[in-house]
């Protein structure tokens, strides 16, 4: 069982700290399918991941449909202009999270944009 599946049931953990790993595109995309059913974790770091665009689109549709995370670390990753628009669309439909943290990405001015 991974990560996203645990996460999926687990009613108990508040913060998960994963930095510094190789989670990439398909550990992110596990973990945002854990995130639409979790309804305890508030605090996710995954800065340093090897994360590119298709695991933050992954992200942002665990993002639509949780309603805990308020801080989500993603620093130091590769996330791209499409990942920014997949996290962006997340965030759309997302009313708990306070707290982005993206900073050395590949985020240009459009990838700003669809952060929205």
């Amino acid at each position: 069982v991974g990560l996203g599946e645990g996460l999926k049931a687990n009613t108990t953990l508040t913060t998960v700290h994963l930095e510094n790993n190789q989670i990439g595109n398909a550990g992110a995309g596990g973990l945002g399918l854990g995130l639409k059913a979790n309804s305890a974790l508030t605090t996710l770091h995954l800065g340093n991941n090897e994360i590119s665009d298709a695991g933050a689109v992954g992200l942002g549709e665990g993002l639509k449909a949780n309603t805990t995370l308020t801080t989500v670390h993603l620093e130091n990753n590769q996330i791209g202009n499409a990942g920014a628009g997949g996290l962006g669309l997340g965030l759309k439909a997302n009313s708990a999270l306070t707290t982005l943290h993206l900073g050395n990405n590949e985020i240009s001015d459009a990838g700003a944009v669809g952060l929205g």
